[in-house]
């Protein structure tokens, strides 16, 4: 089992730091995480025009920030004066993996200039045992493997995805030896178009290969405990306050907030 994956029980994903009174993937949204106990924080990354790395999810400012623009086109001097909801700072990716040592950090890299900044934040902080990288592209997810090596956790792709989806699918009659997995683990919604991806057999034929199963962005209680019933390793939440309670009340909640760091 790779470092980042080894925690007794379920995993608990903040995803882009949860909604606790604060703005996304911000650095007060993490801080608070890691007070509500959480060990494992989500993000995501996009790197400025002069090669700076930060923890944003669009590619635009104009969502979340009193800015606008294209992060890619824009220098950090100019994206780092936009301030998320108005009030608070973009972080940089490497400035989360200093400030929060203990915490693990499952990383959605969302444009290819981020793979090799992403990759020398991981070298730079000696982050390789507490990340894990995914995305929306299998392009991406290669580039992230080839850059860093297989020291470094990453997700299964669209592609692999798919291929474990019809595995469960055919059940026995595609036995799950002599198959090879770029990832640890498969990070995939409950549904996707309408389709259901997470059922019993899925989760089964992931383990079965030495897979894990985590489920985003799931905040509905009764949605949490059918997939923890189900078997599932791991579940990302914006309600992180209610995902926690969830696992508090099955007697699988780790409070990690003596273990972690803050800023």
């Amino acid at each position: 089992m790779h470092p980042f994956l080894d925690h007794r029980g379920p995993l608990a994903f903040a995803h882009r730091g949860g909604v606790l009174g604060h703005p996304e993937n911000s650095l007060a949204a993490f801080s608070a995480a890691v007070e509500l106990g959480y060990r494992y924080l989500e993000t995501d990354v996009h790197v400025t025009a002069d090669g700076v790395l930060v923890a944003f999810h669009d590619s635009r400012l104009d969502r979340v920030t009193d800015r606008a623009g294209a992060v890619a086109e824009l220098p950090w001097r100019t994206v780092g004066e936009a301030r998320i909801g108005g009030t608070e700072p973009i972080p940089l990716l490497e400035d989360l993996l200093d400030g929060f040592p203990q915490a693990r950090f499952n990383i959605d890299v969302k444009a290819a200039p981020a793979v090799q900044p992403l990759v020398d934040a991981i070298r730079r902080t000696g982050a390789w045992d507490r990340v894990c990288v995914g995305g929306f592209s299998d392009t991406r997810l290669a580039a992230v493997r080839a850059a860093a090596g297989p020291r470094l956790a990453t997700s299964l792709g669209p592609r692999e995805v798919a291929r474990l989806r019809l595995r469960s699918l055919a059940g026995p009659l595609l036995p799950g030896r002599g198959a090879s997995w770029s990832g640890v683990c498969a990070q995939v919604p409950e549904r996707h178009r309408g389709i259901r991806v997470v059922d019993g057999a899925f989760v089964r034929t992931a383990h079965r290969l030495g897979l894990q199963v985590h489920v985003w962005t799931v905040d509905d209680p009764a949605r949490i405990r059918a997939l923890l019933d189900l078997g599932v390793d791991g579940i990302m939440a914006d309600r992180i306050d209610v995902l926690r309670d969830v696992l508090e009340e099955r007697g699988s909640w780790t409070d990690g907030s003596t273990a972690i760091g803050t800023p």
